[in-house]
């Protein structure tokens, strides 16, 4: 498909720099049937949801993968010390990293980066856009607590370009249900939730259900190409244990509605989809959902609101349909809903 037409104007001022407070206080737009389009606020879920419907939850945890390390300058080279930010995005596994890295036309192959007195990595492969393989001199357990020494939140880019992380963010931008560490970005839907809304869900009669999907920085890289068949879609890793595999599809054979609560939630169910059931699975998936998908598992999605030309702008498309989602978003606009990760939210049930 073209593009062009996942396309639409979005002012800057629309884009949410802080998430609403409380977190379920967030405007939430109903898109449902052809032209059916609703506006509420997050905390009213529960009575837009009914008994045995099932909420499928991404539980990673959004770890401190922003860093700041020093290049030496160079016995032989000249120059000086060289100030590197690093956005950790793909764990290649033994203290292997894929980074974003700025300046990456200062690194070289070889070169070591100190982030402090114990944290060190070795430069292996450079790749276009400032894609970097790091060697940490650390690995797992001992890893994970240098980042989380070291770093701070992973903010989206257009958050990252307009103000620094702050302690506010530490919060702000994890889930308060999460669980397992491994998420460079948000599952930002989830941003939405709080104890209380979670309880009111449950005496709703509404099912709770859990994966995980660690989220790579590949989230907000934009579609280069002008055509969706071109694209090179991103890979996450993700597992689906098989007691909740045998729950979901135990809702699915009583005919009730499974909702994903974000795209990273239905991307996991979508990918373990067989047969029209879910096979408990742990993979890496690089699933590319465009209209003319046929969705297999899910029947609502809970998500906020997305980049232009973007992969999960497709993905929504799919599910409601182009045209109704172009109008849900100029109607979300001429509304003040705020876009983004630290935006609202919209809940959306999948065209007939």
């Amino acid at each position: 498909m073209d593009v062009s037409l996942f396309d639409f104007d979005l002012p800057e001022g629309a884009i949410a720099l802080r998430p609403a407070v409380p977190r379920d206080s967030a405007k939430l737009l109903l898109v449902q049937g052809q032209d059916e389009i609703g506006h509420k606020i997050v905390s009213d879920l529960p009575d837009l949801l009914r008994a045995g419907d099932v909420l499928v939850f991404n539980e990673t945890r959004v770890f401190p993968a922003a860093l700041t390390a020093i290049r030496p300058a160079r016995a032989h080279g000249g120059g000086s010390d060289v100030t590197v930010t690093v956005n950790l995005h793909k764990n290649a596994g033994e203290g292997l990293w894929q980074a974003f890295c700025r300046p990456a036309k200062r690194l070289k192959v070889g070169d070591v980066l100190h982030f402090d007195e114990a944290l060190s990595a070795t430069v292996q492969d450079k790749r276009d856009g400032g894609d970097v393989s790091l060697q940490f001199n650390a690995q797992d357990d001992a890893l994970q607590s240098a980042f989380e020494r070291c770093g701070a939140p992973p903010l989206p880019p257009y958050i990252a370009r307009k103000r620094a992380p702050d302690a506010q963010d530490v919060e702000d931008y994890q889930t308060v249900y999460a669980k397992e560490s491994g998420s460079v970005a948000a599952p930002t839907a989830g941003l939405h939730f709080t104890p209380e809304l979670l309880t009111a869900l449950t005496a709703r009669g509404v099912q709770s259900e859990a994966l995980t999907l660690h989220v790579g920085a590949g989230t907000f890289l934009p579609v280069k190409s002008d055509n969706t068949d071109d694209h090179d879609m991103h890979s996450e890793w993700f597992t689906i244990d098989p007691e909740t595999a045998d729950r979901l599809n135990a809702a699915k054979a009583e005919g009730r509605r499974i909702i994903a609560v974000g795209t990273t939630a239905l991307r996991a169910l979508e990918s373990a989809a067989e047969n029209g059931g879910v096979v408990a699975q742990s993979r890496d998936t690089d699933i590319f959902i465009t209209p003319g998908y046929e969705f297999q598992i899910i029947d609502g999605l809970m998500t906020n609101f997305h980049l232009p030309k973007s992969t999960l702008f497709m993905l929504v498309s799919s599910l409601a349909g182009l045209d109704m989602m172009q109008t849900a978003y100029r109607t979300a606009l001429d509304n003040d809903y705020r876009f983004y990760s630290y935006g609202d939210s919209s809940l959306l049930w999948k065209a007939r």
